[in-house]
This record gives structure tokens, sequence and C-alpha cells, in this order.
């Protein structure tokens, strides 16, 4: 083993677990308290600011500068009485990461004296360089000027010493340059289409909102092995390494028994998310070695998604406390399983009705089948505008594996479901239904039960399935901003309500019955959507090739998904909803593409790196110890018992040769091939041929190299190998 290996491990062994005792203290007693909401408030604002910030936060109206400064001084004082310093705008770019910039309360004043002092305009409005973060040439670098936002209806929170104002992120001329602000706009779009569509029912709804329930998963490593894995340091993935003998093929690690250091990190990162308001409350390992989740109990979406951005920089600044590195890349190890974030997704009313529940009366049921089948409709018209929400060169390892959906857009519903709706086709004809037939109908989706949580299997194969009272879309990855995805769903079920409506209203007008014209109109969607529903194994060759004939599309790259963000179809749907304006969504995609590049041309370079200096060093080290030894023999061995004691080191001297040449050359082409990448004059082209002619050495170049690990005398290979990496200490 390297040296450094062998002091890493040393390292790993010595550790001793962390022991915290915060958990003996209830959850009740203290989640929350580092949240600004409804109790802070109250204690802290006066009943009219209260009251101000409660209207911006139920109804979206705006809160004048006046109030602001109120606000901001309360917010400052309630603050301070937690050792807090300073403050930022805490916001989320098109980068994938959440950003800040931290600003002290106090501000000096004549006579060499300072005052502490948070204003409203402070609060309100910051501006962040706009050329520096990604922005799809909507920003030149001499036009700077950008401004975050603050979004009322998120909760500040302190994090460390600093009070952090959730804000939205725009461009000095308007447009979003974010996560936040489309995703804003699609509840606002799905709130009037869903509650316009329900006053079929409830005419005492007057809110819709969209709920999430994401499920994290991640992996952890000991940090002292992290530190010498350049690879994991700088692309979140390892490059190279051999499958360990034992992997997760016994299935034993999943949901067994969580080792004690893992056991520590996460009761401290969980005591940390509750301060924060984060509801977890879910921890198991996964089906990998090292690799775990956690859930939160379902809030409004727009909630969720700070809370999980918030979450992903908890657990990895706690991680650091416990001497491991969190791992939040979709496929960090080859061959084990990959991480999603799955992301369960219904809709609530303000009557506290979650509308894909099914009710107790037939115009309940009536209800969850008019969002249901509109929601599969909506994934039908817009499937491969989900497929892009979804596409990076991270997911892109995972999609389709053995533990991912695959990269094609279907739907499952359950055998129960798929009956309902296939009786609704055949029930409801064109025409006028009869008595009969209306009785037979009612009385068929009123045995609906009202959970189906469990009357129906979960196929962890399809990446957008109905789990009894939500959709849950699974390809979404580990790594992802949840509002990406969150916000093309919001706008595609919105668009889909609204078009469900106005054909509903057109039958009305033409004197049929309301609940003969919604069902008319839900057959003519159940016919329509019905290539997009599968219930079997997605991950069978034998979906792939029926997926072909249903038309459905087969996407497995990022470059070629991202087309659809700049169809026709998605472009006129963002704008008509006024979510993304055609030049917002251009430079989304331009964005995504970009990402994409440099994501591969940092691993290509990285790889390269790793083979010069790493890799052929030390396999060519190995190499001449085989060569001295061959050598050695001569000198006490002749003839056939030289013959017999040497072949097998020759044939590992020129096994190694062999792999070193195709290495060396695989890497070098590669080169070459990023260096003609790098002079194409766009985002597309480069995209396309970092995928199409970059990365395919990267497969040739591991296959190679990861056999060199197994020859290579473990005392010379630098790398520390899965066998150590997957199994904590």
């Amino acid at each position: 083993m390297s040296t450094r290996r062998i002091l890493a491990m040393q390292d790993v062994v010595k550790r001793v677990p962390v022991r915290i005792e915060k958990s003996d203290i209830p959850v009740s007693q203290y989640y929350g308290s580092d949240v600004f909401g409804l109790d802070a408030m109250r204690e802290f604002l006066s009943e009219e600011a209260f009251e101000s910030i409660q209207q911006s936060m139920n109804q979206g109206t705006i809160v004048d500068r006046k109030m602001a400064d109120q606000v901001a001084a309360c917010m400052k004082a309630w603050a301070q009485s937690k050792g807090v310093t300073h403050f930022t705008h805490w916001f989320q770019p098109l980068s994938g990461a959440t950003a800040e910039k931290h600003d002290g309360f106090f501000e000096p004043i004549a006579g060499g004296r300072a005052i502490e002092r948070f204003s409203g305009n402070a609060l309100v409005q910051q501006e962040p360089d706009a050329s520096s973060f990604p922005n799809g040439g909507i920003r030149n670098t001499f036009e700077a000027r950008g401004y975050t936002a603050w979004d009322p209806t998120s909760p500040a929170f302190i994090w460390g010493q600093t009070l952090c104002i959730p804000t939205i992120f725009i461009s000095y001329t308007g447009e979003s340059l974010d996560f936040k602000t489309p995703l804003l706009k699609s509840l606002h779009a799905i709130d009037k289409a869903a509650t316009d569509v329900c006053q079929y029912f409830d005419k005492n709804v007057t809110k819709v909102v969209a709920t999430l329930g994401w499920e994290q998963e991640y992996f952890l490593i000991d940090s002292a092995l992290y530190n010498i894995r350049f690879d994991l340091q700088q692309t979140g993935r390892t490059l190279f390494g051999h499958a360990p003998a034992k992997g997760q093929q016994l299935e034993d690690h999943y949901w067994g028994s969580i080792p004690e250091r893992v056991s520590a990190f996460m009761r401290d990162f969980e005591y940390e998310s509750h301060l924060l308001g984060i509801p977890v409350r879910t921890r198991h390992n996964e089906v990998a070695p090292a690799q775990f989740e956690c859930a939160p109990v379902f809030e409004e979406a727009n909630l969720a998604v700070d809370h999980n951005q918030l979450l992903m920089d908890v657990m990895e600044k706690v991680a650091i406390r416990h001497n491991f590195r969190v791992l939040l890349h979709e496929k960090p190890y080859a061959g084990v399983n990959g991480s999603g974030k799955h992301n369960n997704w219904s809709l609530a009313t303000n009557t506290g009705k979650n509308l894909l529940s099914p009710g107790k009366t037939p115009k309940t049921n009536l209800q969850f089948l008019t969002f249901f089948v509109n929601t599969v409709m909506a994934v039908y018209e817009h499937a491969d505008l989900l497929r892009a929400s979804i596409a990076s060169a991270n997911n892109d390892h995972r999609l389709g594996a053995n533990e991912a959906p695959p990269a094609i857009m279907s739907v499952f519903l359950g055998e129960q479901l798929s009956k309902v709706l296939d009786d609704l086709e055949k029930s409801v004809h064109s025409g006028k239904m009869s008595p009969e037939q209306k009785t037979a109908l009612k009385l068929n989706i009123g045995k609906i039960p009202d959970i189906l949580l469990d009357n129906t299997d979960r196929n962890r194969t399809s990446p957008f399935a109905f789990t009894g009272n939500k959709f849950e879309f699974r390809a979404v990855g580990s790594s992802a901003n949840c509002g990406g995805p969150m916000t093309v769903l919001n706008a595609i079920v919105a668009e889909q309500l609204i078009k469900f409506k106005k054909e509903v209203d057109t039958l009305i007008d033409k004197k049929v019955e309301k609940d003969e014209a919604i069902f008319q109109v839900l057959k003519k969607y159940i016919i329509a959507s019905k290539k997009i529903r599968f219930e079997g194994n997605g991950y069978g060759d034998a979906w792939k090739a029926e997926a072909k004939k249903r038309g459905l599309n087969n996407i497995p790259t990022t470059p070629g998904a991202l087309e659809a963000m700049i169809s026709k179809k998605s472009l006129d749907m963002f704008e008509s909803l006024g979510i993304l304006t055609h030049r917002e969504q251009e430079a989304r995609y331009e964005i995504n593409l970009e990402t994409y590049t440099k994501k591969i041309q940092i691993e290509s370079r990285i790889i390269a790196d790793m083979v010069d200096n790493q890799i052929i060093p030390a396999a060519l080290t190995y190499q001449r110890v085989l060569i001295d030894n061959v050598n050695g023999l001569k000198n006490i061995l002749s003839g056939a018992d030289y013959k017999k004691a040497s072949d097998t080191q020759i044939a590992l001297i020129k096994e190694i040769s062999e792999r070193v040449s195709i290495i060396k050359k695989a890497a070098d082409d590669m080169t070459e091939e990023r260096k003609k990448a790098n002079n194409l004059d766009s985002a597309k082209k480069q995209a396309h041929a970092y995928c199409d002619k970059v990365k395919p050495f990267f497969d040739t170049i591991r296959y190679n190299v990861d056999k060199l690990e197994n020859i290579v005398d473990d005392a010379t290979w630098p790398l520390p190998k899965y066998r150590e990496m997957l199994y904590l200490r």
C-alpha cells in the first residue's frame, strides 16, 4: 500500500466515534428556533407589521418600504438576541449551489464610532454581480448589475452567526437568473389553474398549493480517503476504481443497522436541520455500501426546495465535524447504486384536501380523477421537457442503470387505478349518457378507496409513479436543485388544467351537464395519454422496444435531452403562463449546455492528469520490480526451470506494457478531441462534441486502469480502492 494510503488508513482506524447528546432533548423544544417564523414574528413585530407579512405570505402582496424598515429592525433585534453579527441575501443561482455575501449589521458614524443598523432597503434588495453567475448571455461582463429581492413567503433563518434572507435573483433588465423566481411563478400558475377547476366541485376552495416531499440519497466517505482522491474532490465521483469482491450483491446494507459513527453524524445534522425548521424525520441505510437516505415531512413546494438546498449545505458542513465527506453526486462509484432525490408532488387546497387523494363519495372521487388524469395527460404532452428537467452530466451516469428509472418518461398507475381508467374509457360515450349509464359510472368511481397507499404495488423502475396520494418523480438526481423539475411539473399541469377547463366549459355552453362534460373530456385524455402509461419493468430491453413502438422518446444523454427546453411547444407554454420568457428559457438552455460541457471537460482533464502523474508511473514502477525479478532469476535458474518461473511474470510485464500503451494513447487522443471541441463556435456544438467525441474515451481508459489496479502491487497503487472507501470504519 502506498505511503499516502497507509497514512490515510491509519487516520481512519484511529478515529473515535463522535458522540452527541442533543437527541436526548425532545425536538419539539427547539424545532424552528433559528427561524424567523410565526412565533418569532408575533414576539418581535408590531401587530400591523405582522399582518402585513402574513398578507404577503398568503396572498403575494408587496410589503411597502416603510413597513419593511420596521420588519428589518425587528428581524435584526431577533437575530442579535441569538448572537448574530451579519446578514446575507441567500439565493439560488443557476450554478446549482446557493450563494451568499455576508454584511455586518454595524455602520461607522462620525467620531470613530459605529451603530448597529439594518434598514428596510437592505432587507428588501441587494445588488450581486449578475455577470459573474451563469446567465446564458443575458448579462455581459461589462453589464454587471443584478438584484436579489426578498421572498417573504420563505422565512429568514440563522445559519452560524449569519441571518439568511431567502431571495430571488434577477438581472438589471428583469430576467430571472435563479431557480426560485420561475418556481414562484409556476406556483402562482398552478394555484390559479387548479383553483378554477376546483370550483366545479367545491366553491370553498380559494387557493391550491403544490406540495413537495423530497427523499435525499447520499454517500459518506472518510475524510482522509477523500483527501487523497483528486477525482472525488474535483468531480464528486471516482473516475477510476475496480469493483470490490463484495459490493451490494448480498443486499445486506439496505435498511441494516446504521453504523455508530454514521448514526452520530445523522443525529447531529438532524439537530441542525430541526433548528432551521427543516422537518427531516426519516433516516436509513440505502442499497449500496456507505449509501444512506433522509426524508422530511411534506411542505409547500417553495419552502421544500429552500429546505433541500439548505439541508445539503448543512450535511456537508456537519459531515466534516465527524471526519466524513458527503458525496451528493448521482454516481460516485461505478458498479453500485447511484443516488437520486425522489420528488413526491401533490396538490393541496386551503380547505385541507389533497387533490390527489380519493374521497368517500363519487363527487370527491370525480375531483380526484380530474386532477389525476390531467397530470398524466400533462406528462404525456410534455414528456421530453420533463426528461430535460432532470438532465445533467451527473445524472447521465445513473439514468437507466440497475437502480434508476430509464431515460424514457413513463407513468406508473398501479393495477387498480389502471382498471378505473380503462372502465371510464369504455363507459363514457361521446353522446348524451342515459340515467343508467350515469348511475353505473358514479357507482364505479365511488368504489375508489379513500386510501390507495396499500392498494397498488410500487414500481421503482418508473420515472414518474403514482404512490397512493401523490406522484413520485423518481428520476431527479441527488445533487439537483428540486426547483427546476418542480417548475416544469407545475407548469405543464397548470397548462393542462387550463385546457381542461376550457374544453369542459365549451361543452357546458352547449348544454351538456357539468359531470357529463367532465367525464367526456377525461375520457378523451385517458385515450390520448394511454401510450405514456406503463406498468412493467422499466429496466428491461423489452420496454425500450415497446416504448419505441409507442412513439416515446429514449434520450440517453444530456445534450440531446436539453433540446426539448427550446422547442416551440415548451417556449410558448412557459411564456403563456408568465413563468419564463423565450429569452429566459433560451438562456437556461445555454447554461445547461455550458455546464454539461464544463463538467465533462473537467473530468477529461483530471483523467489525463491522473493517468500521467499517478496511474502510469505506478504501473511502470511495478513493471520495473517485475523486470528486476525476472532478470534476477537468471542468476539462480536456467533452462526449463527459468522459463517456468519467469513466464507468469513476463506475461504480467507484457500486459502492463499493453495496457499502459492503450491508456496513454487514449488519453492523448482524448486531449486532442477536447482541443477540437473547445474551438467550436456554439455551446450546442461543444456539448455534443464532448458527449460524442471526448466522453467515449473515459470508458476505454477506465477499463484498462481498473485492470492495472488488479495487477499492480497494492503497496505501489496510489489511489484508495473501493474496498477501502465503501466500508466505513
